[in-house]
């Protein structure tokens, strides 16, 4: 399967395994139509292996983590059952890391589906598949979104509750990839700590890396956002032409439209840009961009902001470089991010909104470096950091 298929389930008891060079842990999540959990008990992972219709299979004698859906012992409230994957080593990402998972027959173990998920970068979980109803049929979704913040950040977005505690003080031991876990050392009996971020304590400033949610109190904050950029000529009487930009992107990575000096208005004004600012003097954002979450396709998934040097100027040339998140209706500083240090590229990617499976977004420091003094050049590099 590719990222997005779908396919019927020709059986009614299916196995997810999924497999990687590091080791995994799987989980499954029982879903509603608003996409949460009922209760915490819909919540299946290893030291909570049974579920209504579902159940976690532990790694052991050469088998991986997998959970198994009975579809027909699922409960007529849930519409859909999604199967995650999460690194067991502490800090490890999935980068260089391509995880797959194989759709079996329960029964007889025959393998119907696989499906690999694009390149992922410093994820830490993913949402690998979802089986699903479909009017009286039961389907599976290859989706591969994954998450920065863990199997909690993951959980936590469906409606678990997750206890925001200190991490234990030593950690078990990872496992080879397929070993029996039975004498590790006890898990602790919920996910891991989340520390997830949210605008419910006010504005955030935000380091290289870093992610906040768009939510308030657990619900969408607001609709619409403005992206502010900013920036200073780092030398007297020099004029530097810094063009900021918005790519989106659908699930697989791909652009779709580019907001920029050259199209002010894409998704029949969903994204529209300021315009362009020559010089980057005067008070103030030097440009901006304004998002209206709600009026973008279903199909954009990612929204990424750039800054260029039309006129060739490396960035060390530039001080005081940030971007802001705004609240487009009450002009409310949501968010900033401002870049520490320079490097000399001519392009940066400044910043990325995600939309999470769950449907939330999800925003991130990015700052990272390139050569590209154009929107075109960033897509390639843009696409690498989603």
């Amino acid at each position: 399967m590719t990222q997005g298929g779908n396919a019927p389930l020709p059986v009614t008891r299916v196995t997810v395994e999924v497999t990687a060079p590091k080791a995994l842990d799987v989980s499954g999540l029982l879903l509603t139509e608003a996409g949460k959990v009922r209760s915490d008990a819909d919540f299946v992972f290893f030291n909570a292996p049974t579920g209504p219709g579902v159940t976690h299979r532990p790694a052991g004698a050469g088998r991986p983590d997998a959970i198994t859906v009975d579809t027909a012992a699922v409960p007529a409230g849930i519409a859909r059952v999604v199967v995650t994957a999460s690194l067991d080593e502490t800090g490890a990402t999935f980068a260089g890391t391509e995880p797959t998972a194989t759709l079996r027959d329960a029964e007889s173990g025959r393998v119907l589906l696989t499906f690999t998920p694009p390149r992922l970068g410093r994820e830490t979980a993913l949402v690998v598949v979802e089986v699903y109803r479909r009017g009286s049929e039961w389907k599976v979704r290859a989706v591969g979104q994954g998450y920065a913040d863990g199997l909690a950040g993951i959980a936590t977005d469906f409606g678990v509750s997750v206890e925001d505690s200190p991490a234990p003080a030593a950690a078990p031991a990872a496992t080879a990839k397929g070993q029996d876990r039975s004498s590790a050392p006890p898990r602790p009996s919920g996910p891991p700590s989340v520390g997830k971020v949210t605008l419910d304590k006010g504005k955030v400033d935000l380091v290289k890396g870093g992610s906040v949610s768009l939510e308030k109190g657990g619900k969408p904050f607001l609709s619409s956002v403005r992206m502010g950029l900013g920036w200073e000529p780092a030398g007297a009487g020099r004029n530097i032409d810094l063009d900021a930009s918005c790519i989106a992107f659908d699930a697989q990575r791909k652009k779709i439209e580019t907001a920029w000096f050259m199209k002010l208005s894409i998704f029949n004004g969903a994204i529209a840009h300021s315009g362009d600012n020559l010089t980057g003097e005067g008070a103030g954002d030097d440009e901006a961009i304004t998002v209206h979450l709600d009026g973008l396709p279903a199909e954009v998934c990612g929204l990424v902001f750039v800054v260029n040097s039309f006129s060739g100027q490396k960035f060390t040339d530039i001080k005081n470089a940030y971007c802001r998140l705004v609240d487009a209706g009450s002009g409310q500083e949501l968010v900033r991010f401002e870049l520490a240090q320079s490097e000399p590229h001519t392009g940066v990617a400044m910043c990325k909104l995600v939309r999470q499976f769950s449907g939330e977004w999800v925003m991130t420091a990015l700052g990272e470096y390139v050569d590209a003094k154009t929107a075109r050049s960033m897509v390639k590099p843009a696409a690498a950091m989603l």
